[in-house]
């Protein structure tokens, strides 16, 4: 259409657009003056020159809080999970074979006559992550409701999500494994004198290849500095199940060896009870392939097997890890006990 003489030229869509782009920036900046003069606590305080701010606390790794975990609400919830979805868990994936809880019977009567749960510190090998539910599922009452486990704080509490739910679920408190950390050793004392037990994984990890790796001595300084009794344990077959390196489980068999309580003897220091802690577990371990009194008579001999499997390297050690689960029936997979039919 053509335009009539001296009328003026009509708006493009182009021309408004532009105009409300520019009573936007307008507007935004009349807000952002107004925050500015408003200040604190609308924003955030400055800092004055030559001040140094402190850096904010952290609240993961090994600062992570676990307190609220002890308390009435999440004991009950962990008591729901443990007695329902963590132990049908753990029955179809790993079904466990639990040993020598008569050996405990001593403790439980000193408990019974003293109206205590009498707190015991667990020690275990590792070889996987199923270990930690797997000792919830097999240590005996009473310790099993009041049980606190001793989790790695740079992998299970590196997020306040993971932390959160280690905390729940397996009432776990953080360790900081690599360095030596008093808090921690603090907390693990003053929940044992709280009278709850506690599961420590005393190889500081998982193990690499299948075999175990020297102990820390965590455990031993914590009994001689509360008098808690050790039960060495021996879990024997999460490795094949869901190792270190595996991302998803292989149903198997397991089995779970409890030994005889152990304490402090009087003259003895820290890292002989440790050793003897060590000696303990691998008995245990020579026991869950052979039988109670073969184990024995190797250890009084002196010819037990060690935990950290043979000297060798490279393949010949994964050989004769092969050979070692090859004895038990525990650590083999299902798959692996197929039978063939016999054609003659």
């Amino acid at each position: 259409m053509a335009r009539r003489p001296g009328e003026p030229f009509p708006l493009t869509a182009m021309r408004v657009t532009a105009r409300a782009v520019s009573s936007a920036q307008k507007g935004s900046a009349r807000v952002r003056t107004v925050i500015g003069r408003v200040g604190f606590p609308y924003r955030a305080p400055t800092v004055p020159r030559g001040v140094e701010v402190p850096p904010a606390p952290k609240r993961t790794g090994a600062d992570f809080d676990t307190e609220w975990a002890r308390r009435p609400l999440a004991q009950a919830t962990r008591r729901a999970l443990l007695a329902g979805p963590l132990q049908l868990a753990v029955k179809a994936i790993a079904d466990p074979e639990v040993v020598g809880t008569d050996r405990l019977a001593d403790l439980r009567a000193e408990a019974d006559d003293t109206d205590d749960t009498c707190p015991c510190i667990f020690v275990a090998n590792h070889h996987s992550h199923l270990d930690t539910p797997l000792m919830l599922a097999a240590i005996p009452p009473p310790w099993r409701h009041r049980m606190v486990v001793g989790a790695a704080a740079d992998y299970f509490f590196g997020t306040r999500l993971t932390g959160a739910a280690s905390a729940l679920a397996l009432n776990a408190f953080p360790i900081d494994r690599t360095s030596v950390n008093r808090r921690s050793a603090e907390l693990a004392a003053e929940l044992i004198r709280d009278g709850w037990s506690l599961v420590i994984f005393p190889e500081g990890g998982r193990s690499p290849d299948g075999w175990g790796q020297p102990f820390k001595g965590g455990a031993a300084f914590l009994a001689e500095r509360t008098g808690a009794p050790i039960v060495p344990v021996h879990i024997d077959g999460t490795g094949a199940i869901l190792g270190k390196g595996m991302k998803r489980p292989k149903r198997g068999r397991t089995k779970v060896t409890f030994g005889r309580p152990l304490r402090l003897e009087e003259g003895e220091n820290i890292r002989r009870f440790g050793t003897r802690i060590e000696a303990a577990v691998e008995v245990l371990a020579d026991e869950a392939i052979s039988d109670y009194w073969s184990a024995r008579r190797r250890a009084a001999q002196g010819a037990t097997p060690s935990l950290t499997g043979p000297d060798y390297r490279g393949w010949r050690r994964a050989w004769a890890l092969t050979e070692h689960r090859a004895r038990g029936k525990a650590g083999q997979r299902r798959r692996q006990k197929r039978t063939w039919p016999k054609l003659s």
